[in-house]
C-alpha cells in the first residue's frame, strides 16, 4: 500500500505548496474539503506521478482527506463529486476511515459501470472491510469489465474456493459462448491454461 509519505514526496512543488496551505484550512474546519475538493484538478493539476497507477490530483485530494481527519465528510464528497473526486475518496478510504462507513461507498461504486470507480473501490479498503461474498462478487466485476486483477487489492490472500468456483464457472461460461477467457483469469486459475482462450 501507497504511504502518506510517499504521495507526499511525489507531489511537484506548486501542488505541495497549495496542498500545505489546503490542509491547515482544513485541519481547522472540515467543512473546508467541500469547497477544496472540486478544484483541486485545476489547482493541482491532472497529470501522473511517478507512484503508478496514481495522479497528482488523486494524491493532494487524498492527502486533503488525511489532514481533515473527519469521516463524516466522506460520504457528501461522494455523493456530490464528479468521477475523479468519487475516485479519490474511494482511494483515501484505507487512509482515513479504519471503520465500516466507507463499505456504503464502496457499494455504489461497484454498482457502477466506471472502471475508475470499480478499480478504487476494489483497493486496499475493500480487502480489508468487504465480507467474503461482497469481494468475490467485487473481483468477478472486475474481471467481468476487463479491469486487471493486479489492481485488486487483497487477491493474495482473500483468494477461496468460492471464489476460484466462480471464476471458473464465468470463464466455463465464456468458453462456452465462444468468447476469450481474459489472460489475468487465466494466470488466476492455472487449469484454465487448457481452455481455449
Amino acid at each position: 500500500m501507497t504511504t502518506v509519505d510517499e504521495l507526499r514526496a511525489a507531489l511537484p512543488e506548486p501542488a505541495s505548496a497549495w496542498l500545505a496551505d489546503a490542509s491547515a484550512r482544513v485541519a481547522a474546519d472540515a467543512s473546508a474539503l467541500r469547497t477544496l475538493f472540486p478544484g483541486v484538478g485545476r489547482r493541482c493539476g491532472r497529470g501522473p506521478l511517478s507512484i503508478p497507477e496514481w495522479t497528482v490530483d488523486d494524491a493532494v485530494r487524498v492527502l486533503l482527506l488525511v489532514a481533515a481527519s473527519d469521516v463524516d465528510e466522506l460520504p457528501g464528497l461522494y455523493r456530490y463529486g464528479d468521477a475523479a473526486e468519487k475516485r479519490a475518496v474511494l482511494r483515501g478510504l484505507s487512509f482515513v476511515d479504519g471503520s465500516v462507513l466507507g463499505l456504503e461507498l464502496v457499494a455504489d461504486a461497484l454498482r457502477t459501470n466506471d472502471t475508475r470507480l470499480v478499480t478504487a473501490a476494489m483497493g486496499d479498503y475493500a480487502a480489508e472491510h468487504l465480507d467474503d461474498s461482497a469481494y468475490r462478487h467485487g473481483v468477478l466485476k472486475c474481471v467481468f469489465m476487463g479491469i486487471p486483477l493486479a489492481a485488486v487489492a487483497g487477491l493474495d490472500r482473500r483468494t477461496d474456493d468460492e471464489l476460484v468456483r466462480m471464476m471458473r464457472s464465468f470463464a466455463a461460461e465464456r468458453a462456452a459462448a465462444g468468447r476469450t477467457v481474459p489472460a489475468d483469469l487465466v494466470a488466476f486459475v492455472p487449469e484454465l491454461s487448457g481452455e481455449d482462450s
